[in-house]
């Protein structure tokens, strides 16, 4: 294992945390369970009948669009961000974190066709402290830990050894609420933002100052447009801010709800972690309330707990995850030949004397570890069509191909 590894499972009892964070999270949950209509061992709500699919998780690659192993056509999708704007599917990107809602998936195949894709980030805002030893930096008061899954956009060369205080990143991330950090899927350089935003679990609000915390960045919400009414102790909230603070307090000119709306779907799959537990059968993902109270568990029960990383499956009914199997994610052996992304395009950019191409917005550096199917490197040429799948580089800013293949 690498030294700059940071695992994501749950060790059992031994994942611990702060009785006053447990009591947030615990809260958290709770209040999300409610709002969802979910809650106990008592989902009688039959599934939805429409045969539609929902996937949440991180994009593993392109060609058109993967989620948690599956491949999605994104030809006629509709694209948003958290913001409701409509995008083009080449503004979505490898490690950002999606919802899609698809057709039925062929589970055979691997295959769906997506209707809707959203994107979001968790964090922008600029850095306060980068610590190379402990592979994390701080953002707008909150620590942001790097995984070797974490892919570092072009506009970041060298990775988080070159990025300094002070500038402005946009994280895609998970909240891993046993460390109280957000491992970092994506992250990219902001450009000139006209407000930071962060989502989070608010902590110490105080109705009288207007103040409230997310992590160590105390916000101001006196002056704000809006404020969403069910504002209290550990419910998640997605803040606008003023880009300059205001003696020493993060200026709020928005707090909206942060847990997203979900639709019923007849099928439902999300990857992540879990970032509220009441029990094995009684969780959140990301967010997203979890009743695994009469699922499967392949791996056992024990490991499902606070900041494990699960992919859960099961229906989705008025907001809640109805959970027909929980499985542990091994983040440390799951692709025995690192081939953790895949990427099908056109090459651009080739450099044969340094190795490297571009592919969808990515810079892939091949050599003599790369097999080569159906061409040889001598092939190798702009415009070519080829799938590419490896594994990121130890600054998560390149792919290390492992495999090349040509594509008609």
């Amino acid at each position: 294992m690498s030294t700059q590894h940071i695992s994501l499972r749950g060790a059992g009892a031994a994942r611990r945390i702060p009785t006053s964070r447990a009591s947030l999270l615990a809260t958290a949950l709770a209040a999300l369970l409610v709002a969802c209509g979910g809650g106990g061992g008592d989902t009688t709500t039959p599934p939805p009948q429409a045969r539609s699919s929902f996937t949440s998780g991180a994009i593993s690659g392109f060609g058109s669009v993967i989620v948690n192993g599956v491949r999605f056509d994104d030809s006629g999708a509709e694209v948003l961000d958290d913001d409701g704007n409509r995008h083009g599917v080449d503004d979505l990107k490898l490690g950002a974190q999606v919802e899609v809602e698809a057709s039925d998936i062929d589970r055979a195949g691997g295959h769906g066709v997506a209707t809707r894709i959203r994107f979001g980030s968790e964090i922008l805002g600029p850095v306060e402290a980068v610590d190379l030893a402990g592979q994390q930096l701080t953002v707008l008061g909150q620590t942001v830990a790097i995984s070797p899954r974490t892919v570092f956009d072009d506009n970041l060369p060298g990775g988080l050894a070159g990025i300094s205080a002070g500038a402005v990143l946009e994280v895609h991330a998970q909240f891993d609420a046993a460390r109280a950090a957000y491992v970092a899927s994506r992250i990219e350089a902001g450009s000139a933002p006209a407000a930071f935003k962060l989502r989070g679990l608010v902590e110490a609000l105080d109705g009288t100052a207007h103040t409230f915390r997310i992590g160590a960045a105390t916000i101001n919400y006196a002056s704000a447009s809006e404020v969403t009414p069910q504002l209290a102790n550990g419910v998640r909230v997605r803040v606008l801010l003023a880009t300059a603070p205001v003696g020493g307090q993060w200026v709020a000119t928005q707090v909206q709800a942060g847990e997203r709306h979900h639709d019923d779907h007849g099928e439902a799959e999300v990857k992540g972690l879990i970032d509220a537990w009441t029990s094995a059968t009684q969780f959140s993902v990301n967010g997203l309330a979890v009743d695994a109270s009469a699922a499967t568990f392949p791996d056992g029960q024990s490991g499902v707990v606070l900041g494990a990383m699960v992919e859960v499956e099961g229906t989705l009914v008025d907001g809640v995850l109805v959970a027909t199997k929980v499985h542990l994610e091994d983040e440390e052996g799951e692709h025995e030949r690192g081939e953790d992304y895949e990427l099908h395009g056109g090459i651009s950019a080739l450099d044969t004397a340094a190795h490297t191409f571009s592919l969808r917005g990515l810079t892939v550096a091949y050599g003599e570890t790369t097999e080569w199917r159906d061409l040889a490197e001598a092939d190798l040429a702009d415009g070519l069509m080829v799938e590419v799948k490896g594994n990121l580089s130890d600054d998560g800013t390149q792919l290390t191909a492992t495999r090349i293949s040509r594509e008609d």
